[in-house]
């Protein structure tokens, strides 16, 4: 039964949002009409909207956009990190207002509408942050009817008996399913996405013989400018599905393996993951992890994953190296995205922490001593977010020269 405390349905009410553990939050629904049950979570950037809806990591999540005037720009072809959007819908406190941006080419309402996912205004997003902040990531149903109609037992038997995303495998659901070539490099204003033609005439890096090293990205959900960014580095990449095969991704010749992001628990991912990858490893093939990718590194050389109490996502989060040299100590501000993470007290001795969180100290950067592989939990290729760490890129290209 629901929660009898909950008051009944304000006037004009046409969104809701169902917790778990019977709480109702109504609202203005726009977008899809429907529902959809997954994890809430809180996201802190003030831009990049539909970056963070097209983000493969948002799959099985409903973010909850801490910055009020979400939708203010409207959308554009430009603007996307997958063919579609994987976030299963977004929460927000203002409703969504006309665009009032140069590039727009489509009202967020109606972008959401197009893509089939729902959104709910009209919350009170600071309580419900602060909700989160508390007792962490509830799983919920989101539902929109435009009559305001709504079967609430319904909606709460089903958030109740949703499994969550512990032990859940998503990668295999999100990944691309064809190999292909990564052909385009960075966005710029007045000029778009950089053409290969353009980057090699910027590139700097090289293998030596004029040819760009080979890099084989191995897609878990991965963002688009993961991509351009390694091709902006210098490399040439090839993107292969989540559950390719040691020998498929050998005979692909890589000079270098990259690990992406994407959703879900590491552990359920790293069944069939983490044994290529540590072949990979005994082959002494160079690895690059971000993310679910730097997750399963670390699992791949002994350590464990857990399941965070809130998660990080947001493009704010400082973060502190701490590798020798000179740059010890310096701190990056990181885009983040992430609610499961590397136990920092489970890493064995082959394996050295490079950064650390400076909001709770957590894991975010390993290194497999004796070999050539590391691993970051933020999103270096931002997007959005800040471009402070657009230097590991060209540290793992570079390497490969």
């Amino acid at each position: 039964m629901t929660d009898t405390s909950i008051p009944a349905a304000p006037k004009g009410a046409t969104g809701i949002l169902v917790l778990a553990d019977g709480s109702i939050i109504w609202g203005k629904g726009f977008g899809a009409t429907g529902s959809a049950v997954g994890e809430v979570c809180f996201n802190t950037a003030m831009t990049g909207y539909q970056e963070v809806m097209t983000d493969p990591s948002y799959a099985g999540q409903i973010v909850t956009f801490t910055f009020p005037h979400i939708g203010n720009v409207g959308t554009n072809d430009d603007d996307v990190e997958a063919d579609a959007a994987h976030a299963l819908g977004c929460i927000v406190r203002e409703d969504v207002t006309e665009p009032s941006s140069f590039r727009n080419s489509k009202p967020f309402d109606q972008w959401m509408t197009d893509q089939g996912r729902i959104g709910l205004s009209g919350v009170d997003t600071r309580a419900l942050t602060r909700r989160i902040r508390e007792a962490g990531a509830p799983n919920a149903v989101i539902a929109h009817d435009p009559d305001g109609q709504f079967d609430i037992d319904d909606l709460l038997a089903k958030a109740r008996d949703w499994a969550g995303l512990e032990g859940m495998d998503l990668a295999s659901q999100v990944t691309g399913h064809q190999t292909r070539i990564w052909g385009s490099g960075i966005w710029r204003l007045g000029h778009g996405y950089a053409s290969m033609d353009e980057m090699e005439t910027h590139s700097h890096v090289g293998n030596g013989t004029g040819e760009r090293p080979h890099v084989v990205a191995i897609d878990y959900g991965a963002k688009r400018n993961i991509f351009r960014n390694l091709v902006k580095a210098g490399a040439k990449v090839t993107v292969v599905p989540a559950q390719t095969s040691l020998d498929e991704i050998m005979a692909l010749e890589p000079d270098g393996v990259f690990l992406s992001n994407g959703p879900g628990d590491p552990a359920a991912t790293g069944e069939y993951a983490v044994p290529v990858i540590q072949a990979l490893l005994e082959k002494d093939v160079p690895i690059f992890g971000i993310c679910l990718g730097h997750q399963m590194l670390a699992l791949a050389a002994g350590a464990k994953t857990i399941k965070m109490f809130q998660g990080h996502r947001g493009a704010n989060h400082p973060v502190q190296r701490l590798e020798d040299g000179p740059d010890n100590g310096k701190v990056e501000i990181t885009s983040m995205n992430h609610g499961f993470a590397v136990d920092g007290a489970s890493l064995p001795d082959t394996m050295m922490e490079t950064h650390k969180s400076l909001f709770d100290g957590s894991n975010c950067g390993i290194q497999i001593i004796g070999k050539r592989a590391f691993g970051v939990q933020y999103h270096p290729e931002a997007s959005p977010g800040p471009q402070d760490s657009f230097y590991l890129f060209e540290k793992f290209v570079g390497g490969l020269a």
